[in-house]
């Protein structure tokens, strides 16, 4: 787990990718996440490298109907390089966007879009239509169509109760949803240190509390930890270390000492 100064999560897939096959040594065959990551330029990242990429879209995560003039049910002609509206008109491309990394296709008379039945549905503009397409629009409508795929959804099925489950537990039950610390340092200590928290709950109740011991025991390299691991409990109150990170303590986390 590592704390980021980005303020969203579309830019993150790629790399975490990458420092999963570092940690576990070989190498991913199927990268998926929920909408929060769906930059297109980061999925082509994890293709490119042969990985099977289950993302959905935000618009397919919103589940809205964009209606019968949404810019997917127009029909896109790629040898002139146009978009055909309903009512058969072109839409030929009129600048590229840099900021949005798009190209834009315009109405070439308004006029045309002011006289179509379908004005004030289709377009309110006064210029007309306008179609944003993406620079990498075609891979795009790749993801999508992947994500729609039965196979797709019941990997992503099996990602709700993979992933969301840690941060659910530690940001809902132990109402984990700030920072106390200052600073990326200080950030990456608290997160770390609840997933540490949340890895070895889980460890005790899969393997259970002497299992885990000695798994500890036989691990740990060169005697560098002679006491590997101190469980608190509600048995064990008393015997915890509270000094060592009073909030992790109150909130019954197990304690690593």
């Amino acid at each position: 787990v590592d704390a980021v100064s980005d303020n969203n999560d579309l830019n993150q897939f790629a790399s975490q990718i990458d420092q999963a096959n570092q940690i576990l040594k070989e190498p991913c065959k199927t990268a998926c996440a929920d909408s929060g990551y769906s930059s297109t330029e980061e999925l082509i990242k994890i293709d490119k490298k042969d990985i099977t990429v289950i993302v959905p879209s935000q618009r397919q995560a919103s589940e809205k109907d964009r209606g019968e003039f949404h810019k997917n049910n127009l029909r896109y002609d790629e040898n002139n390089n146009c978009y055909i509206c309903p009512e058969g008109h072109k839409l030929p491309f009129h600048h590229p966007n840099n900021e949005n990394k798009s190209d834009v296709y315009m109405m070439t008379d308004p006029k045309t879009c002011h006289k179509c039945r379908h004005f004030g549905h289709c377009t309110k503009s006064k210029s007309g239509r306008q179609i944003g397409r993406l620079w990498n629009e075609e891979e795009r409508l790749k993801f999508e169509a992947r994500y729609r795929l039965p196979d797709a959804q019941a990997v992503y099925k099996l990602r709700k109760q993979k992933s969301e489950h840690p941060f659910g537990h530690i940001k809902r039950n132990l109402k984990f949803d700030s920072f106390l610390m200052r600073g990326k340092d200080g950030a990456n200590a608290e997160i770390g240190l609840a997933a540490t928290c949340f890895n070895m709950a889980r460890m005790i109740t899969i393997l259970g509390i002497p299992a885990l011991i000695q798994k500890l025991q036989g691990w740990s390299p060169a005697g560098l930890y002679p006491r590997p691991i101190l469980f608190r409990s509600s048995a064990w109150r008393n015997s915890a270390p509270k000094a060592i990170y009073p909030r992790f303590y109150r909130r019954g986390l197990l304690v690593c000492g």
